[in-house]
């Protein structure tokens, strides 16, 4: 392991000397280590590299700097000969830091796009094949069974098929990386990664599914029609759902039995002469426990290996980012800046505000006062919905002198804070309202506090009667209730959010409070802009179409994490 490390110290040094800073991913060699392959084989796929001069690693370094180009020598081109595989062998190859993002960030997408619909809907059935089937294109993963020379071809509109797996393998394994660090994010990662492989396998038509199978030395080949017809009989009696007419349109394949042990346990299948003969249908779960296997291993040794990454000042903070990521849309640009006026905000709390700012917005009307986790979690939110500086300090001395603290003590000890949030003090930064991530996974309410997510933070009894209150029918406090207790919180948000607007199905994916808020507001105003209904004073206009002039461009996820952590500072109780 010395040996290698000084020799990746040796490869960044070459790197950065040649590439004048350019930022590369490291080689195979770390990646490999990392990606749970162990250390002897590291060496095999080394092979002459450490014997080279500076000069050929240079050389080799060059050819893949490229964003998107092809390259000129491919070791990994028989990776990609199938559309699907079991990431076996780590990538071979260098990116650059800005692809290394995009690729988690995209494959991060589909991977809670498949929770979110493993959740909503029956998995395979046709809603949910469908479903996934439009999000896998949209995100430019593959799903084409073969690659033809037109696929192939870079001039084509959009990515190739290549591309999409080369795209596709190299997110894999960044995921790995980020997800490997906790027993609970192992987990998720592996259930999220068997659901995607069971849609893609089960896509795949018999004559790829087989060839799947050679190529991974799963050698499970299908039995001649001579032996079906023997074994009819018994066939039909041991498979489920299988007839005298099916079991000849039925492949089935000849399996070692230790290998179809989950299957054998259920006597789903026919055994003889030491094998198990399964049915077609039946096939992805002996495919499946391969692949949990492999990548449950990997993983515990990616684990291990981890510390390895983190002395890289570039890749430590993305992947701890990732695995509590936000990948929607940023709501720190202000689009309905100046539409919202302040005599709104309490009708808009009851009809288009999510549960958690509902229950902050009227903590904050019953007591005059939020602590600074509320402020902060609250105030975001409501600048995201389009309250001006002038409206939030206005709105929040408001409230605050019908309590414990006057107007001159309110300018001295809160107004300050409140500039910080919109960027006009300290370093300006324009900060971003709360995901629903970062709501979920940030530290959890105390006695008076009312931040936070209440199907994550709240006593279910509790929640419970919340619900009640605000008149939700008995059904839908149990589907919720449902949700809560299988830890999907953002679902049953978006389960309140159908029960409150009196739909069956929200249509979208939610990851934001203020996605909860547009969206609702969409759906109020017939799919129309917010509309503001009272007018604002003439300066308070000014000011909305002064700071409308200038966006802000948009933090990256790392920069925002660091600067939400200066502005907890400013949000202290006396």
């Amino acid at each position: 392991m010395r040996v290698l490390d000084t020799w990746c110290r040796c490869w960044f040094s070459t790197a950065s000397a040649r590439f004048n800073g350019d930022v590369i991913f490291p080689p195979s060699v770390r990646m490999s280590l990392l990606a749970g392959i162990s250390e002897q084989e590291v060496k095999q796929q080394r092979g002459s590299c450490c014997c080279s001069s500076r000069s050929s690693q240079l050389k080799a370094i060059m050819q893949f700097t490229g964003r998107r180009r092809k390259l000129t020598v491919h070791p990994q081109n028989e990776l990609y000969g199938h559309c699907l595989q079991l990431y076996g062998q780590p990538p071979l190859e260098n990116i650059s830091l800005s692809e290394f993002e995009t690729f988690a960030v995209e494959r991060l997408k589909l991977l809670k796009t498949v929770e979110n619909l493993g959740v909503s809907f029956v998995k395979m059935s046709e809603q949910y094949s469908k479903k996934l089937h439009a999000e896998i294109s949209g995100l430019n993963f593959p799903f084409r069974s073969e690659v033809d020379e037109s696929s192939l071809s870079k001039s084509q509109a959009g990515p190739s098929e290549y591309e999409k797996r080369r795209k596709d393998h190299i997110s894999h394994f960044i995921l790995r990386l980020a997800y490997c660090q906790t027993e609970d994010l192992r987990r998720w990662f592996i259930q999220q990664e068997m659901d995607l492989f069971r849609y893609r396998f089960a896509d795949l038509l018999p004559k790829y599914k087989t060839e799947f199978l050679h190529r991974n030395n799963l050698k499970y080949d299908t039995i001649s029609l001579e032996e079906k017809k023997k074994l009819t009989d018994q066939l039909i009696n041991s498979s489920y759902g299988l007839s005298g007419a099916t079991i000849v349109e039925q492949d089935f394949y000849k399996v070692p039995f230790q290998d179809a042990l989950d299957l054998v346990r259920t006597r789903k299948v026919f055994l003889q002469g030491g094998y198990a003969y399964i049915p077609h249908q039946d096939i992805v779960t002996i495919v499946l426990n391969d692949f949990r296997t492999r990548l449950s291993k990997a993983l515990a040794l990616t684990a291990r290996s981890l510390p390895a990454v983190q002395s890289d000042e570039r890749l430590q903070p993305l992947l701890n980012h990732l695995s509590h990521a936000y990948v929607g849309q940023d709501y720190s640009i202000q689009k309905n800046i100046g539409k919202v006026s302040l005599e709104q905000i309490d009708a808009l709390s009851a009809k288009s505000f999510p549960l958690c700012m509902r229950q902050l917005h009227k903590a904050l009307r019953d007591s005059h006062h939020l602590r600074h986790g509320g402020r902060m979690q609250y105030g975001l939110f409501l600048k995201g919905i389009g309250l001006t500086l002038e409206q939030a300090l206005q709105f929040w001395r408001s409230e605050f002198i019908r309590g414990k603290v006057d107007a001159d003590k309110f300018d001295k000890a809160y107004a300050y804070s409140i500039r910080h949030m919109f960027g006009k003090e300290g370093k300006r930064t324009d900060y971003t309202p709360y995901s629903c991530m970062k709501v979920i996974l940030s530290n959890p309410p105390s006695q008076g506090d009312y931040h936070g997510c209440p199907f994550r933070h709240s006593d279910p009894e509790l929640l419970k009667q919340k619900l009640q209150s605000y008149k939700l029918s008995p059904s839908g406090i149990i589907q919720i209730l449902d949700l809560v207790k299988g830890m999907h919180y953002q679902l049953a948000c978006q389960k309140y959010f159908e029960l409150t607007h009196n739909i069956e199905d929200a249509g979208f994916s939610l990851n934001h409070p203020n996605q909860y808020f547009m969206e609702s507001q969409k759906l109020l105003s017939g799919g129309k802009d917010i509309k503001k209904e009272v007018e604002m004073p003439q300066k308070v206009q000014e000011n909305a179409a002064a700071n409308g002039a200038s966006v802000q461009p948009q933090p990256n996820t790392t920069q925002a994490e660091e600067e939400m952590g200066d502005l907890d500072s400013y949000f202290l109780d006396e």
